[in-house]
């Protein structure tokens, strides 16, 4: 009932009073982020986090000036690898094995399957197969947010080749995909603050099948 109370408090905040937010929560959301769940475990993105008043200026101009960019504490960008390669996933496979002190034939044979499927495919379907991982975990961090009573925006509204050139992501072979601002509320200027949470009936979303 926890979890579901902090959800109905959660919303997407449109202002932000810039107050500092503890690193310690930080380091609890970027936890939460690493926990999240990823096809094959191998986690094919990062997360810049973005403190830097100037930086964040010059994202905010390729995110529609959206001020919750400026200011919230912490601007958190995804970036999903821009394409899946041997040398990655031979390295998360290879790093679990020095993780768990040892390795299994049904293991090494999986990790065959996905080198002689992903590599092969076109690097698109490659990104998007790693972005949609991306934002499993960008929902991860938007719950443990709420659940720290820490306001955030989920953020799709940018312009993701101009951040990937502002954060020189191509060379480290990634690409932007989502954004989350993080930091409290500016209630007074913040037309959302104060509305009802409006969602469908569970009735019109989910169907139960016995």
């Amino acid at each position: 009932m926890e979890l579901i109370n902090k959800l109905q408090w959660r919303y997407a905040t449109k202002a932000m009073n810039g107050e500092k937010v503890d690193q310690e929560k930080i380091d609890t959301i970027l936890q939460a982020i690493s926990l999240a769940p990823t096809s094959s475990g191998l986690q094919p993105f990062e997360v810049l986090v973005i403190t830097n008043p100037k930086l964040k200026e010059q994202i905010r101009t390729v995110a529609w000036n959206q001020s919750v960019v400026t200011d919230c504490s912490h601007l958190l960008v995804f970036a999903a690898w821009d394409n899946y390669t041997e040398e990655r996933i031979n390295q998360v496979f290879d790093y679990t094995n020095e993780q768990r002190g040892g390795t299994n034939e049904r293991w090494e044979n999986y990790r065959k399957q996905l080198l002689s499927i992903y590599p092969n495919r076109d690097e698109e379907v490659n990104f998007d197969h790693a972005a949609k991982q991306a934002y499993i975990a960008f929902s991860h961090a938007i719950t443990a947010a709420a659940f720290l009573e820490l306001d955030s925006t989920p953020m799709e509204g940018f312009e993701p080749e101009k951040v990937d050139e502002i954060l020189d992501l191509r060379k480290k072979g990634l690409r932007s995909c989502l954004m989350l601002p993080i930091g409290y509320r500016d209630t007074e200027n913040d037309r959302l603050a104060n509305a009802k949470k409006v969602r469908k009936p569970l009735k019109e979303m989910v169907t139960i099948i016995d």
